[in-house]
């Protein structure tokens, strides 16, 4: 069936969700008939070309403007929690947004949101919801003590963690900022969720959110605040680690001795291991002003996604100034992978094939070089063609034609010859892909990284493989 204007409006239309698309500045090109139901409108009319803050429809625009910022730069969103109000009331809603592209030129953004308020307020009447933060805890900051009196805790909290709601977590924010009070800002990703919900179920995903608050707010008691900023991400105010030197011993317990972010949770029906990914920078030394500092964090935490996930970054002006994300994001997959196959399709000989593809790749899984172990086990580096070592037999550990670790526990036990060589260089975490032709192994692939527990994404595995699949063909 033919994609026509009248069937996508009939589509858009029957959706129960509120779906809405803007332009690059933020005003609002259309929305469907659920939205206009939703806010009481008999047409778009009423709010064609104008945005959120002229609409009025939330008591605190700024992180609907950030949402929406960050994905004009590129990022989509999905299922973060927020208010909205309507008719009067105030109101729950989980929104999900992705950037519209015209060519490779951003130019708007769509949008859907559905209103959660009753879910909410169920939750919130749950004897078994934990507070994290109770009012003498609150009181220590000052500005939680001129207000806790005039509201309540439930207002406050996030009913599911128990750490701040994502509103007081910027509320609080930019109450530092206006006092000229130091902190760090920070936002904690955690790794790969929504293959944990979709594995082991939503109970589960709550538990793990659940328990990362409370270690995070346990390992944190008395000198920040965490606060849940939607969906699997969280928010850390720290007014106590502020210099370099401290964020970094910070970080490194948090991964390390306190297992806040490196931990096994257990479910009834299994367990995960959890990490997460966090960004951070510092207020005044890095930014003066909430939007540049929340700029700096999101960059910092697309870093480390980029390298992997489970890791920090810390802003280091020297570094990260000139880092920009959109040049970083602009190639996805498929692109990633017409560019190999065209750049060994130029080449002739596999020296030279794999010799033109490293560069891309390096810069792809974020690696500083690349090897490759020929069918007899002789390990080469291909940016320099340096010879290491034997690596022995690599096919007892290889099952199948991908292999990743963030350990060498595996490798110590499978190919003692081949873990010298990961242990002499400093590597911990790796990815190997066979390069096959039918039943005869030509060789192997490798990628290895001095950093412990790097997870290998499922981009990454594939990027991997299917150069191993180019090169299946080539004499090595």
């Amino acid at each position: 069936m033919e994609m026509t204007v009248d069937l996508f409006d009939s589509i858009i239309n029957t959706s129960q969700d509120c779906v809405f698309w803007k332009d690059k500045n933020r005003r609002f090109l259309g929305v469907n008939q659920a939205f206009l139901d939703y806010y009481g409108f008999k047409s778009a009319d009423v709010l064609i070309g104008k945005n959120d803050e002229e609409m009025g429809w939330h008591s605190d625009p700024e992180p609907f403007m950030q949402d929406e910022l960050r994905v004009l730069s590129g990022k989509s969103t999905y299922k973060v929690q927020g208010k909205c109000i309507i008719k009067g009331e105030e109101r729950d809603i989980i929104a999900s947004k992705r950037p519209l592209y015209k060519e490779d030129e951003i130019v708007g953004l769509v949008g859907s949101f559905v209103d959660i308020t009753e879910v909410i307020r169920r939750k919130e009447k749950n004897d078994g919801s934990q507070v994290l933060y109770p009012l003498e805890k609150l009181r220590k900051f000052s500005f939680f003590d001129k207000i806790i009196d005039e509201i309540s805790l439930e207002e406050i909290l996030d009913p599911l963690t128990g750490i701040l709601n994502r509103s007081y977590a910027m509320k609080f924010v930019r109450s530092l900022i206006k006092e000229k009070t130091p902190f760090t800002f920070s936002i904690i990703d955690l790794d790969n969720f929504k293959f944990i919900n979709d594995t082991y179920g939503h109970t589960a995903g709550d538990k793990v959110l659940s328990t990362v608050s409370k270690k995070l707010a346990e390992y944190t008691d008395g000198f920040a605040l965490a606060g849940r900023f939607g969906g699997d991400e969280l928010l850390l105010i720290d007014l106590k680690n502020i210099t370099a030197k401290e964020k970094k011993h910070f970080f490194e317990n948090l991964y390390g001795t306190s297992k806040t972010l490196r931990n096994d949770i257990h479910f009834e029906n299994g367990a995960a291991f959890v990490t997460g990914t966090s960004g951070c920078a510092s207020f005044p030394k890095d930014s003066d002003n909430f939007s540049d500092l929340f700029s700096l964090i999101d960059k910092m935490l697309y870093l480390g996604k980029n390298m992997g996930r489970n890791c920090y970054k810390i802003y280091d002006e020297e570094k990260h100034k000139y880092v920009e994300i959109r040049k970083i994001a602009k190639n996805g997959i498929f692109k990633n992978m017409y560019k190999l196959r065209t750049d060994i399709e130029s080449e002739k000989g596999f020296e030279s094939k794999l010799k033109k593809v490293t560069p891309l790749l390096c810069e792809i899984l974020q690696i500083p070089d690349f090897y490759y172990v020929t069918s007899d086990g002789i390990m080469h580096s291909v940016t320099d063609k340096t010879f290491l070592a034997d690596a022995g037999d690599l096919s007892r550990i290889m099952e199948e034609d991908l292999f990743s670790q963030g350990s060498l526990d595996l490798i110590k036990k499978h190919s003692p010859s081949f873990y010298k060589i990961l242990l002499s260089n400093g590597f911990e975490s790796f990815l190997i892909s066979r390069i096959r032709k039918n039943d005869k192994i030509k060789g192997y692939l490798v990628c290895a990284v001095e950093r412990s527990l790097r997870i290998w994404q499922e981009n990454e595995c594939a990027i991997l493989y299917y150069l191993a699949e180019l090169l299946s063909d080539e004499t090595i």
